[in-house]
């Protein structure tokens, strides 16, 4: 599914190719640290398969700079990550910061401060990096001050998937029309998300056929499901930020400020959870992973779906059944949220994307900057960007291979530069993993069934407020 086929085949006509451009800067800047053997670790995905694949060894020819990268899963690559870095044991010169983690990190100081070290160390600056090229994406990965901590290297947002052989059938178009007395499009409401979901989901069972209206990440055990409900359904109800105030006192529950257990949150639960009874039966089970696997299977009719991921799924035709039949549409939205996000007070849904950061354990420090630098690129972007789906340099848009990909794309990459500053990452709080733990469990409790939405909203909140006064943030 991550594309890996396409990826190696790329590697081997990459690794064919010399990078010429500067060779002088890396041999020289590496001749010092020949023998040397980096180590980084990251979840396995598209882009960091690319690193591994493609980028390491590049580097490595060109500086005698041997990196090894380890993927891994979501979870043993946060676990693996902050055991090193809280031991000081220094086994990893690179760790993956998803968007999200990265206010922690910096709250424990746990990473290398990039723009003050190559400041403090201009020998070490490459000709061909500049912090300046990344997208506006790079600035989740700053501190107050405007320091680089991490090169960012995938940058997506999460978008509404609709098959368009479904869509555009007239067959299908007359008994939606006659059900429902609307067009069938993709829908810019809950209302008619709901309905195309609830259509499609009978006509399957009507035909015989495999289909269900909608995907739904809604495993009752694993993180996934917590974070398609706060970061892609409550925000298009009008709920931002979890529903945590921090301008008031942290609060999270109505009756002290907060929007956690307000209307519009059980409003979201209880449609979410609906989409969830009537989507395929693994959707119960099933991570931002399984999802994918759904749609390009053709089991679902819509979805939504992560950029990464949804860039394979229409046109890599070794890994999904319905390449050239993908639609991309923005996420539905209740009244009044795209005003919000166009205003700059709101948003629409989750811009999701990590970086390579460099920690302060790692016993090869100077190397491994040159490591990041080297991803950092522009001139490794657009092959990158073809192979592993994702933009993090702003020239990367205009690249002709770029260019040529989103077109077989519908438009993807388009969108995401004209429209990705509708959808924003995690808010920044250096609490983000306790609250989140903290609450999953009564969050799953409602996923079960064992407690009402309503019923476990107002308990999340409670909880929440608990966690943060513990933590010292509520006050």
């Amino acid at each position: 599914m991550y594309l890996k086929s396409k990826i190696t085949a790329i590697a081997a006509v990459l690794m064919t190719t010399a990078f010429p451009a500067f060779a002088d800067f890396w041999s020289d800047a590496g001749a010092k640290y020949k023998g040397v053997v980096l180590h980084g670790v990251t979840e396995s995905s598209p882009p960091s398969v690319y690193i591994k694949e493609v980028l390491a060894p590049q580097f490595e020819a060109a500086t005698g700079i041997k990196v090894e990268i380890e993927t891994t899963s979501w979870d043993q690559m946060y676990d693996k990550a902050i055991k090193d870095m809280e031991a000081g044991t220094g086994l990893y010169d690179m760790v993956y910061i998803e968007q999200d983690i990265i206010y922690a990190y910096l709250s424990r100081n746990f990473l290398v401060d990039m723009t003050q070290t190559l400041a403090d160390k201009p020998e070490l600056k490459a000709p061909t990096y500049d912090d300046a090229n990344f997208t506006t994406f790079a600035n989740y990965f700053k501190n107050a001050d405007g320091h680089l901590f991490g090169v960012p290297m995938e940058a997506f947002i999460k978008l509404y998937l609709y098959r368009k052989d479904l869509f555009e059938n007239p067959d299908i178009q007359a008994a939606y029309k006659a059900k429902t007395g609307k067009d069938l499009a993709p829908a810019t409401t809950h209302e008619d998300y709901t309905a195309i979901a609830e259509f499609f989901t009978e006509y399957g069972k009507e035909k015989g056929m495999e289909l269900w209206g909608t995907t739904a990440q809604a495993h009752t055990g694993h993180a996934a499901s917590w974070y398609e409900y706060y970061e892609s359904i409550a925000p298009t109800f009008g709920v931002y930020n979890w529903g945590i105030d921090p301008a008031n006192n942290y609060a999270a529950s109505v009756a002290n400020g907060g929007r956690m257990n307000s209307d519009e949150a059980k409003a979201a639960m209880k449609y979410w959870l609906h989409l969830r009874d009537i989507a395929p039966p693994e959707s119960a089970q099933s991570t931002w992973t399984e999802t994918a696997t759904t749609f390009a299977a053709g089991r679902a009719a819509q979805g939504l779906i992560y950029g990464e991921n949804a860039a394979w799924i229409a046109s890599d035709a070794e890994k999904s059944k319905v390449v050239g039949q993908v639609g991309f549409a923005l996420p539905p939205l209740a009244d009044g949220v795209m005003a919000a996000a166009e205003g700059g007070t709101g948003y629409i849904g989750y811009y999701d994307g990590g970086a390579f950061g460099l920690p302060v354990t790692s016993k090869n420090q100077e190397a491994a900057l040159l490591f990041l630098q080297f991803i950092g690129q522009n001139e490794v972007q657009p092959d990158w960007a073809v192979a592993a789906p994702r933009i993090t340099n702003s020239a990367t848009y205009d690249d002709p291979k770029v260019v040529a990909m989103d077109a077989t794309l519908g438009g993807y990459y388009t969108m995401l530069k004209d429209q990705g500053k509708l959808f924003a990452g995690a808010p920044p709080y250096p609490f983000h993993a306790q609250v989140r733990e903290a609450t999953a469990p009564i969050f799953y409790q409602i996923l079960t069934g064992a407690i009402g939405p309503d019923e476990g909203l107002d308990a999340m909140a409670a909880k929440a407020e608990e966690e943060l006064t513990n933590l010292g943030y509520r006050q």
